[in-house]
């Protein structure tokens, strides 16, 4: 009896911020891989280990976390003054399919560290010791990232003593410039920032009731909840919410009703097949509280507390797509980001989350009435784990 044998793909395993994924250069995918569709979807699937049942992933590399079932395709850029094309796949854990719908902020930071790795970089633009900026294009959403890498001896320095809460070792630290990230082309709102026009809109979420929130489309479609009006404090760690089926499809359920609005779908079953967009969040003025790594964070040192779910489960820090929402609307007056952090004009925000804080910036204003984004930046790092091949079955996709 013959059985088809495994092929091996190059590749690399990469953190990036609180994330990480499987990174291709996308010449090394099979050519059926190299374009969009189903090849190439049932190839990271497979890669990843999903669709797994189980919701283990120990058939693949990923870790059954939304922080940690992750691919990326890297390739020259198509695109003048940019150096890589940057393309994010989102693989469900448990169900059939792979998200292209957004990008992920974390993964931004290892897009522009494995850049400089593949040599992808104009050799002339990397110092022997400094810092080398790589101009990524980010497929998914159509945006530009600036990338700041630290460069020592001609490589990428990874180690160093920046420390990211909900990293556990503290590494090299990568600035990154989000340019323009409003998202664009979707919604009512014709890609304005705030999709429908306003800064705080009301939703009726069925099981839910009337809810108070801001639609966002910085960074990420977000949408934005106070956190008393769903019962919460904003302090949570993930146990409390994730734990708990009710508030999962609380939270889901608002989800939902957020994305209709936003026009991201026509319908509650497209919620489905668009896990990774939009993200929902609960807000709160600071307080107190205790971080999942037993870190005591103090209201005094915050602006907000920020809580997001991720793939249907609250996530363990912050993605960094949600962070430039958070920041974009903390920016803007009358928003209910901006009222949990007290109001007034700001140009950067410091938000708790589960793991600890992150400062991030962004640059508003308003222009003909309507309030725009010029950039957002935040600090992360990026590590390179393993480097080799990956194995799949030669049937897989």
């Amino acid at each position: 009896m013959s059985h088809i044998p495994q092929i091996k793909i190059p590749a690399t395993y990469m953190r990036g911020g609180t994330s990480k994924g499987v990174f291709f250069r996308l010449e090394d995918l099979p050519a059926s891989a190299q374009q969009p569709g189903p090849a190439r979807d049932h190839l990271l699937q497979r890669v990843i280990g999903s669709p797994d049942p189980y919701a283990k992933h120990t058939d693949g590399m990923g870790g059954a976390t939304s922080s940690t079932s992750k691919c990326v395709i890297i390739s020259p850029s198509s695109k003048p003054d940019h150096d890589v094309d940057y393309l994010y796949g989102q693989v469900s854990i448990d169900t059939d399919f792979v998200d292209w719908s957004g990008n992920c902020g974390n993964l931004s930071t290892g897009a522009s560290a494995f850049a400089l790795h593949a040599g992808y970089v104009d050799p002339a633009r990397v110092p022997e010791n400094g810092t080398c900026v790589v101009r990524i294009w980010q497929a998914n959403i159509n945006k530009t990232i600036i990338a700041h890498v630290p460069v020592s001896n001609g490589q990428v320095q990874e180690t160093g003593d920046f420390e990211l809460d909900g990293v556990t070792f503290p590494a090299a630290e990568i600035v990154l410039e989000f340019i323009d990230p409003a998202d664009e082309g979707e919604g009512e709102g014709g890609g304005a920032m705030f999709p429908t026009g306003n800064l705080v809109d009301e939703l009726d979420v069925p099981g839910v009731g009337k809810l108070q929130v801001t639609m966002i489309t910085a960074g990420i479609p977000a949408v934005f909840v106070n956190a008393a009006d769903i019962g919460y404090t904003g302090a949570e760690l993930q146990p409390v919410i994730n734990e708990d089926k009710a508030a999962l499809a609380k939270l889901e359920a608002i989800r939902v009703t957020g994305a209709l609005r936003m026009g991201l779908i026509k319908s509650a079953e497209e919620a489905l097949k668009r896990q990774h967009t939009p993200k929902v969040a609960f807000v709160a003025p600071p307080q107190d509280y205790l971080s999942s790594g037993n870190k005591q964070i103090h209201a005094a040192d915050i602006d907000l507390n920020a809580r997001a779910m991720s793939m249907g489960k609250l996530h363990h820090a912050m993605m960094g797509t949600a962070s430039v929402a958070i920041a974009t609307a903390a920016a803007v007056p009358g928003t209910l980001v901006n009222l949990a952090a007290g109001g007034g004009q700001r140009d950067a925000v410091r938000f708790g989350h589960p793991s600890g804080t992150l400062r991030v910036g962004a640059a508003v204003a308003l222009v003909d009435g309507q309030w725009t984004v010029t950039k957002a930046v935040m600090s992360r790092s990026a590590r390179i784990l393993m480097e080799g091949w990956v194995r799949v079955p030669g049937d897989a996709f």
